[in-house]
């Protein structure tokens, strides 16, 4: 699944949050946000796609996800909040190579070919990861640790890259192959940018077989890359991107591309990203995986950059300038995007108000980025109610019909969308800010449902009163328009 993650550590933040923040690009899969009892938790999981059978731990937490309603293929409950302040996305499609692939095959599940023989379940996926680790984990650090004894145990199917944030931390762990991994913190004062590749350039081994205070991995992992001859680097350097990942043609129109449009935005006088002496272009395969921004993030700015499609540069697909080189990359907002989550741990404030999320749906570009409190037994209807038929009463739909309807007319419908994404942010901020005061003078923290009800009220009537201007508009842009006085 093609995903693109941007990762902010707390000195990198505005208000000293973490944030964690992934669009989720299926294939037009229909999401939810919900809260998980932990009386619905599983105590035996089975994954629909590898048929693996888990055992998981007892007292699982609460927590948020968004999981998939047509649960065919399984959960996919791509992100979330527990209890403990903890947040959770999972997962970031990223590439490897054949060398690597080769020597740690993905596990794949196996189905019998004949009575004689027993299924061969796969291991773990994207499908999976969330329910599995999010419940039972108290830091990001903690999440590392216990997804990394799984892949171990189990393997996997798939090359993915998992993020965790706590109020202090941010890690990032990516897989390689089937049961290898390495994970990093990311420094308190940078910001990380992650297209669909492997995208750690940069790893100290010593720390990980040491003190382990910024740096974990596989504990073969140094034999695993001397055996099987996969170190490219030249002079003692290390750069984890060459020796697991990829550099293919592919990549410099689907994945690099979206680092250099971030990288350009984070770091816009710090490094020099076009003309004749670019130290880096859309094709590059050297773009850096962490940068300390030029200015202090908001989530705006995320929200911003992971709606993006290349915006002022010749590459925008709606530009009206003819440019030649109009949609030749990937963009990072996407029509088949299900859900873009940011989720933010904040300091300064009672444990139950630290977990905000920032819930769009649909493709990003069009879609408004709705503020909850995380710390609740329910999310509202709104959020949590949706159904595979299209429907104006939840925020998926509504989402989606904007952006299916405003992009066909995107010059006529822009501004319209820019204020309706603004005034999401603004009220729901407001509310947020609102709500914060009332429970920290009342300490009810019961009020974090009533703040959810009303950041939804919101969001609802924002969105109808968008969809009813977007149509109007693409109805009388209609091809088959008339009138006698056309005659």
């Amino acid at each position: 699944m093609s995903c693109t993650t941007i990762l902010v550590g707390k000195n990198a933040s505005n208000d000293r949050s973490t944030m964690i923040s992934r669009t989720d690009d299926g294939h037009y899969d229909v999401k939810k946000l919900i809260v998980v009892d932990p009386k619905k938790q599983p105590r035996k999981y089975k994954s629909v796609i590898s048929h693996l059978e888990i055992e998981l731990p007892e007292e699982p937490m609460r927590y948020t996800a968004c999981p998939s309603v047509d649960r065919k293929n399984g959960i996919w409950a791509a992100t979330g909040i527990n209890a403990a302040n903890v947040g959770m996305t999972a997962t970031e499609t990223i590439t490897s190579n054949p060398r690597v692939l080769a020597a740690d095959p993905l596990v794949e599940y196996k189905k019998a070919r004949s009575r004689n023989e027993k299924d061969v379940p796969g291991g773990i996926g994207e499908e999976d990861i969330v329910v599995l680790v999010l419940p039972y984990i108290r830091t990001a650090r903690e999440g590392v640790e216990r997804l990394a004894a799984l892949l171990e145990k189990y393997g996997t199917y798939e090359s993915n890259g998992i993020a965790f944030n706590d109020e202090n931390e941010v890690w990032w762990l990516e897989t390689i192959g089937g049961h290898h991994w390495m994970a990093r913190r990311i420094p308190d004062d940078a910001c990380v940018i992650n297209p669909n590749q492997f995208g750690m350039d940069a790893f100290d081994l010593e720390d990980a077989f040491g003190a382990k205070k910024a740096h974990l991995c596989s504990g073969d992992l140094r034999e695993f890359i001397r055996d099987n001859c996969l170190d490219l680097n030249q002079g003692g350097a290390f750069n984890p991107r060459d020796v697991f990942g990829s550099h293919s043609d592919m990549d410099h129109i689907y994945n690099t591309p979206r680092a250099w449009f971030m990288g350009r935005f984070l770091t816009p006088y710090s490094h020099r990203w076009e003309g004749e002496n670019a130290e880096f272009t859309p094709e590059s395969d050297n773009i850096p995986w962490a940068l300390v921004p030029d200015r202090k993030l908001a989530v705006e700015d995320v929200k911003y950059l992971l709606s993006a499609h290349y915006q002022g540069t010749p590459f925008n697909p709606y530009s009206n300038q003819d440019t030649g080189k109009r949609g030749m990359y990937r963009s990072i907002g996407i029509n088949r995007t299900g859900v873009t989550a940011i989720c933010q741990i904040r300091s300064g404030v009672a444990d139950a108000l630290k977990g905000i999320e920032w819930i769009c749906f649909g493709s990003t570009t069009f879609g408004a980025s709705l503020p909850v409190y995380a710390r609740v037994d329910a999310m509202p209807k709104y959020l949590s109610d949706v159904t595979l038929d299209t429907s104006t009463e939840n925020f998926y739909w509504g989402s989606r019909l904007i952006g299916a309807l405003a992009d066909q007319h995107y010059a006529a419908c822009i501004q319209m969308i820019e204020r309706y994404q603004n005034a999401v942010a603004v009220k729901g901020r407001q509310l947020i800010r609102e709500y914060d005061q009332k429970i920290g003078e009342s300490g009810d923290f019961s009020l974090t449902a009533q703040a959810n009800e009303k950041l939804c009220a919101m969001a609802k009537e924002q969105t109808i009163d968008t969809l009813n201007k977007v149509l109007l508009e693409a109805s009388t842009r209609m091809k088959n328009g008339y009138n006698r006085a056309d005659n």
